[in-house]
């Protein structure tokens, strides 16, 4: 029997770094986690070592990747925000890369996001094409994945669409509603993420699912699987943006932010590619119907509490 192997995942106890450490596990391999919250709520006891980011220290971070075959990178942020903001992700990103080459890292598997350029007035997507770029000049063997939008228990976008349409009488969409969105399944990108993980050669790759909706298309179909269809009107994203201010207050959190809006108008989160995951939101969400936007899922809190697990908050 081969003796297992070192990965290390970034955010192991967050979203889509849990998903890829289960599937590391099940496959009888090593893991180890660096992340922000090392004291988060660990779902896998002491099967998988906790090591802290230590971007300010980058000797001790190429100390928490030596000996690793395969780094699964997650770590980013949404938005700009007082204690976090885009510039500092990449430059801590960038850190992290070169503390991968210095430990001996053989394969990075990068998380980046559909259409991006460094050319883009939108920080999300002018600061994953810079990542990306250093890690293709990097000289380390590596796989991109880039995800459109992700969907799964512990998902906000999706959640929170369901959470409003069972409170509200209706339901706003940005200007005609008619962009697109190819939301795939968390764990789907998981198991791409491993497979990557036993590859050498250098690829990106689109990570997005099987179904390709208007975002008009997507509230519709939510409304309908969780029993809450509702009027869906057109408003200007000024007025959208507006709202969503609003309601962010009301549950301390940021529901939508402008660069958001104009990424979503822009139609940044679909692409020609095949889909590269094989799970239906559709089918999903009709198996989770009786939870999904029963809670509000609040970005904001999963960053101020680092200690219970996200299903909690």
């Amino acid at each position: 029997m081969a003796q297992p192997e070192l990965h290390v995942v970034t955010g192991a106890f967050g979203y889509s770094g849990k998903y890829i450490a289960e599937r590391l596990l099940a496959d009888g391999q090593q893991v180890r986690t660096i992340t922000n919250s090392p004291n988060r709520a660990n779902p896998f006891g002491g099967r998988v070592e906790t090591h802290p980011f230590n971007f300010d220290a980058p000797e001790k971070l190429v100390e928490s990747l030596r000996g690793a075959t395969a780094l699964y990178n997650t770590y980013w942020v949404r938005f700009n925000y007082k204690s976090f903001v885009f510039a500092d992700a990449v430059a801590n990103t960038l850190i992290l890369f070169e503390a991968a080459q210095k430990a001996g890292v053989e394969r990075v598997i990068h998380v980046s996001i559909t259409n991006p350029s460094e050319d883009s007035p939108l920080e999300y997507f002018s600061g994953k094409a810079r990542l990306e770029r250093a890690l293709r000049e990097s000289g380390l063997s590596y796989a991109i994945l880039r995800p459109a939008v992700l969907f799964g228990q512990e998902d906000i976008l999706i959640n929170n669409i369901a959470w409003f349409l069972r409170r509200f009488p209706v339901f706003g969409v940005f200007g005609s509603g008619q962009y697109c969105l190819q939301p795939i399944y968390v764990d789907d990108l998981a198991q791409l993420a491993v497979e990557q993980g036993r590859r050498r050669d250098n690829v990106i790759i689109d990570a997005i699912g099987p179904e390709t909706f208007t975002y008009r298309e997507l509230v519709k179909t939510i409304g309908e699987i969780i029993g809450k269809p509702r009027p869906i009107l057109s408003i200007p994203p000024a007025i959208g943006y507006l709202v969503g201010s609003v309601v962010g207050r009301l549950v301390g959190d940021v529901l939508i932010t402008r660069d958001e809006i104009e990424g979503l108008m822009a139609d940044l989160l679909v692409t020609n590619s095949p889909p590269a995951g094989q799970t239906r939101l559709t089918d999903w969400a009709r198996a989770h119907v009786g939870e999904l936007g029963r809670e509000y899922a609040s970005e904001l809190a999963r960053r101020r509490d680092r200690r219970k697990a996200y299903s909690e908050l």
